[in-house]
C-alpha cells in the first residue's frame, strides 16, 4: 500500500509540472505563429491532455475490459465539464469565445448524442467506431481552416521557420520542447496516479464501470484539470475553456471511435451506462450551451453550480456501487427537484439574455 501511495503522489506532482510546461509552451506558440489561442486550446492542448484517456481506453478495449473503456470516456467528459470548468470558473470567471457557442459546443453535443444512439443496442461496432473517428478528422480540418482564415483576415501569412531570426527560431523550438515535455509528464503522471488509484479502488471491490466512471476518469482527466486551472489563473482563458470542449470532442470521436475500430467485437455498453451515465453525459453537454450563451461567459456562481452537480453525480455513483438503501430516495430528489430547478434557471437566463439583446 505504501508503494501505491508513492505512485499516487508522484503522479500528482508530475501533472502539476507538466500542465505548467504545456500552458507556457502552447500559449507562446500561439503568439509566435499568430494563431488564435482558442484554436491552440481546442487542438494541441486538448488532444494532448486527452492522450491518457486514449491510452487507457484503447488498452482496456484490447484487454476486453469494455466497462473501463466506456466508463473512462463518459466519466472524463462529465468530469471535464462539471468539475474542471466549474472549478476554473469558480477561481476566475471565464470569457467564452463566440466560436465555441456557434461551432464547438454544438459539435460536442452532437458527438455525445451520437455516442448515446450508437450505444442503445448495447454495442458500438467497428463501423460505428469508424463513423466517430472520421468525425475527429473532419473537425480538425475545420479548425485548421478557421485558423488560416483568421490569420489571412488580419493581413498576415504564415511565416516559415527559416525566415525567422535566430532568436525567433530558438523561441519556436523551445515552445515545441515545452509542449512535448509537458505532454510527456502529463501522460506519465496520469499513469502513475491511475495505477495507484485503481489498486485502492479495487481493494474495496468496486465494479469496473464505476471504477472507469470515477477513479480512472478523474485520474486521466487530471491533465485537463491541471492545464485548465493553470491557464485560468494565468489569464489564458481561451485555452482553459477550449481545452475542456476540445477534450470532450476528442474523447468521443477519437477515443471511443478508435476503441470501436480496434476491438474485434466492438465496445460493449452496459445497461447501467445506457440507462443513466450516457444520458447524463448528453445532458451535461447540452447544459453548456445556454450557460455559454448567456453573456458569453461562465460566472463564478455558474461554476459553483457545476461543482455541486458533480458532487450529486459522485454521490449517486457511490450509492449505486454500494447499493445503499438511500439510492431510490436520492434519485427521486434529483429527478423531481434538482433537475427541473436547474432547467428553469437556464431558461430564465436565456430569456433575459435574448431580451437584453433586443433592447440594445
Amino acid at each position: 500500500m505504501e508503494v501505491v501511495q508513492i505512485s499516487f503522489l508522484a503522479g500528482l506532482a508530475l501533472l502539476v509540472v507538466g500542465a505548467e510546461a504545456l500552458v507556457r509552451g502552447a500559449s507562446s506558440l500561439a503568439s509566435s505563429l499568430g494563431m488564435p489561442q482558442l484554436v491552440i486550446g481546442l487542438t494541441i492542448v486538448a488532444y494532448g491532455t486527452s492522450s491518457p484517456e486514449m491510452a487507457v481506453s484503447v488498452h482496456s478495449s484490447l484487454m476486453s475490459q469494455s466497462s473501463i473503456a466506456i466508463g473512462n470516456i463518459i466519466g472524463s467528459n462529465i468530469f471535464n465539464v462539471l468539475f474542471i470548468l466549474g472549478l476554473s470558473a469558480a477561481l476566475s470567471p471565464l470569457v467564452v469565445s463566440s466560436q465555441l457557442v456557434r461551432l464547438d459546443v454544438p459539435i460536442m453535443i452532437g458527438a455525445a448524442v451520437m455516442a448515446l444512439l450508437f450505444g442503445l443496442d448495447g454495442n458500438i461496432s467497428r463501423w460505428e467506431g469508424g463513423v466517430l473517428f472520421s468525425g475527429i478528422v473532419g473537425y480538425t480540418i475545420i479548425l485548421v481552416k478557421l485558423a488560416i482564415k483568421a490569420k489571412n483576415s488580419n493581413g498576415e501569412a504564415f511565416e516559415s521557420v527559416a525566415g525567422k531570426t535566430f532568436h525567433g527560431r530558438l523561441t519556436w523550438v523551445m515552445d515545441i520542447f515545452l509542449i512535448i515535455v509537458g505532454l510527456g509528464l502529463l501522460i506519465q503522471g496520469s499513469r502513475w496516479l491511475v495505477d495507484g488509484a485503481v489498486h485502492i479502488a479495487r481493494a474495496f471491490r468496486i465494479s469496473e464501470l464505476v471504477i472507469g466512471l470515477t477513479v480512472v476518469a478523474a485520474g486521466t482527466s487530471l491533465p485537463e484539470l491541471a492545464t485548465s486551472v493553470v491557464a485560468s489563473l494565468r489569464g489564458k482563458r481561451d485555452i482553459a475553456v477550449g481545452n475542456v470542449v476540445g477534450s470532450n470532442i476528442f474523447n468521443i470521436l477519437a477515443v471511443l471511435g478508435l476503441c470501436g475500430l480496434v476491438s474485434a467485437d466492438g465496445v460493449e455498453v452496459s445497461e447501467a451506462a445506457n440507462r443513466f451515465d450516457l444520458p447524463f453525459m448528453v445532458a451535461v453537454s447540452v447544459a453548456c450551451l445556454p450557460i455559454f450563451f448567456t453573456g458569453n461567459r461562465i460566472s463564478r456562481w455558474e461554476g459553483i453550480l457545476f461543482l455541486a452537480y458533480y458532487g450529486f453525480y459522485t454521490c449517486y455513483l457511490v450509492l449505486y456501487a454500494t447499493q445503499d438503501e438511500m439510492l431510490p430516495l436520492f434519485s427521486k430528489v434529483m429527478i423531481a427537484y434538482v433537475a427541473p430547478l436547474t432547467a428553469l434557471t437556464l431558461i430564465v437566463l436565456c430569456y433575459r439574455t435574448v431580451r437584453i439583446g433586443r433592447t440594445r
